[in-house]
């Protein structure tokens, strides 16, 4: 698709104002999904788009948004208590950086009267009502669950639901995100409050299932766009892709010759982690390493601090920001010259997410990702299922001048840091168990397979000052597990936190007195690994799924048979072509159990929908 100009826009063209506050952000051509759904929303057609990220999603609506209110106050002024549009968007950060572009927008003093107002989590939902009351802003950016809390909300005297009736435009942004993240029903409740003479707009990088189902409930005859930078790839045109074979012992050492390498020594660099409590502990025991560079931490489970961080992360010229999937989506800021994966995270999709935090809008890009050598196959998984390649980085194209790190001084550093702080000792516990468990959760769990990895040396990677009790070191053998060298009773360390260390102290005097520790509640010893409560999960699930579909077939086709006459025998009439599902089922189920399929496919296969 060739790319246009701004001012070449001619059907219809873009107002004077808009434009400008477009080109003076440097933009000169329209990316290709700019290129496509403009015009279309320009025309009053719903739109459900698809573009890798980085594509330039966010002007590709906010300028159609835009002209459409503008066309609508010449012909009649909103009033104080309309609103003309709403952006929705999965999570706060995305929301905000929408909100702040818009502001750039807004302004121009032809837009002026073009008022907007951010509703997300983490605010007083008090105040952000007394906000609406007093601004009565025409454009609401939100997260789906604020938004839906507003419009079910009684007795404030808002009445949200009246406010949209004149509603011109609606922006579903990171669809198939809104959708992975749980917001289907939030969603679809919305939609409920809206009128249907409206246009939207609706932004994904992926087409999935749920987000054809979402354009059916919530698009009239749309439009459906599908833009790919390249025919053949799904990550944007300008970065590359690079993965390294680690030990997993040294994974951390890994990590730490990478950040201190030529190639990341300046500029701003993501690592993502599986979950919340790795970001907690790296978060902590990075820094010690990186003593030149700013080491932030963001993760899901923070509120009111996410903003900040972010904004520092903004703001810091060689900062690391260690994070979570709570960033995979929205990010951008254009000074991310590398993203960097910790290990493959759990679905494929979510390595396309994460790699298009860099090389945004027409920028170069790297990414990394950490894989084990039981891992290696990893990189033809991603090939096949996401069209991805990747390139193996070796230590000789890090630099000559990139420092070379001993395992045992990074461990020795490692222990002293959580024998010193019992706080930091028990982050590293609990993002090791965490990150075990995580493993479980894989997509494919074929190739990324927990009984594949030597538990002891990924504890080592974590610089774990002793084996955490779990059931997975319950018939370890291996020696992969390297303890400290000096002596250490994890029993008696201390808090750096005071209050912290108060409790504790109260506690082990409890304990000494009584012989149980306090708060300790009792529960059934845990005998089972996590990747085999899963598995008897899955089993147990399946079994009652696949006796559910028996049972349901049963009825129907004694419904059909006429069911039987007073002293007559019911005669069960099963045809062919139910004998051929029934077959067909049972082989699901079985591939199933011998892990050839996820339990995500045999649930559409076998459709059956997840109500949780």
């Amino acid at each position: 698709m060739s790319r246009k100009t701004w001012d070449s826009l001619d059907k219809p063209p873009l107002s004077e104002a808009v434009l400008q506050v477009v080109q003076s952000f440097g933009f000169r051509q329209m990316t290709p999904v700019q290129t496509a759904a403009i015009p279309l929303l320009l025309a009053r057609k719903d739109v459900s788009a698809e573009a890798v990220t980085g594509s330039g999603k966010t002007l590709a609506f906010l300028v159609p948004l835009l002209e459409i209110l503008q066309r609508r106050h010449k012909e009649s002024a909103w009033g104080a208590k309309e609103i003309g549009a709403l952006i929705i968007s999965p999570t706060r950060e995305l929301a905000r950086q929408i909100s702040e572009v818009l502001a750039k927008f807004l302004e121009h003093e032809d837009l002026e009267h073009l008022n907007q107002q951010l509703i997300v989590g983490g605010n007083s939902i008090e105040e952000d009502i007394a906000t609406l009351k007093k601004e009565t802003p025409c454009i609401l950016v939100c997260t789906p669950g604020r938004l839906e809390d507003l419009f079910q909300r009684k007795g404030d005297d808002l009445n949200l639901a009246a406010r949209v009736k004149s509603l011109e435009f609606l922006v579903l942004d990171e669809a198939d995100r809104l959708l992975d993240l749980g917001f289907k029903t939030s969603v679809n409740n919305i939609l409920g409050y809206l009128p249907r003479q409206r246009r939207t707009g609706l932004f994904s990088a992926t087409q999935t299932t749920e987000v054809t189902d979402l354009i059916r409930a919530g698009l009239r005859n749309p439009v459906l766009v599908s833009v790919k930078e390249k025919a053949s790839v799904n990550t944007p045109a300008r970065l590359q892709n690079f993965y390294r074979i680690v030990e997993p012992e040294r994974k951390f050492v890994a990590l730490l010759e990478f950040l201190s390498s030529p190639a990341t020594r300046t500029g701003k660099v993501m690592v993502f982690f599986p979950t919340c409590a790795c970001v907690e502990y790296w978060t902590e025991a990075l820094p010690p390493f990186l003593a030149k560079r700013t080491v932030l931490g963001i993760h899901g489970k923070m509120k009111n601090k996410r903003a900040n961080v972010v904004e520092k992360f903004r703001n810091e010229p060689q900062a690391v920001l260690l994070c979570t999937d709570v960033l995979a989506r929205g990010l951008d800021v254009p000074e991310i010259e590398w993203v960097v994966q910790w290990d493959p995270p759990s679905t494929a999709s979510s390595f396309v997410h994460r790699v298009g935090r860099t090389a945004r809008q027409g920028n170069e890009g790297n990414a990394l990702v950490f894989l084990l050598p039981s891992e290696d196959s990893y990189v033809h998984f991603l090939r096949i299922n996401q069209k991805v390649d990747l390139n193996e980085l070796t230590q000789e194209e890090d630099g000559e001048d990139t420092p070379a790190m001993e395992l045992p001084a990074v461990l020795q550093k490692l222990h002293r840091l959580q024998a010193a702080d019992k706080g930091v000792y028990d982050k590293g516990m609990r993002a090791f168990v965490s990150h075990v468990r995580a493993y479980t959760k894989h997509e494919c769990s074929a190739i990324l397979r927990l009984k594949d990895l030597d538990l002891g040396k990924m504890a080592t990677a974590y610089g774990l000052l002793q084996l955490p009790r779990m059931p997975e070191f319950k018939n370890y053998k291996g020696d992969g597990y390297i303890a400290p060298t000096f002596e250490v009773d994890v029993n008696k360390l201390t808090y750096k936190n005071v209050q912290k260390e108060q409790v504790r102290q109260i506690k082990q005097q409890k304990y000494e007195e009584t012989g149980s520790w306090p708060g300790l509640k009792k529960h059934q010893k845990r005998t089972e690994s996590w990747d085999q409560t899963k598995k008897a999960k899955l089993d147990a699930k399946s079994k009652k799924e696949l006796r559910k579909a028996k049972k349901k077939r049963k009825k129907e086709t004694e419904a059909e048979a006429g069911g039987s006459g007073p002293g007559k025998r019911k005669r069960q009439q099963f045809s062919q072509e139910d004998l051929d599902e029934l077959a067909s089922d049972i082989r699901l189920f079985k591939r199933l159990k011998k892990n050839k399929i996820s339990e995500e496919d045999y649930d559409k296969a076998m459709g059956i929908k997840d109500d949780d």
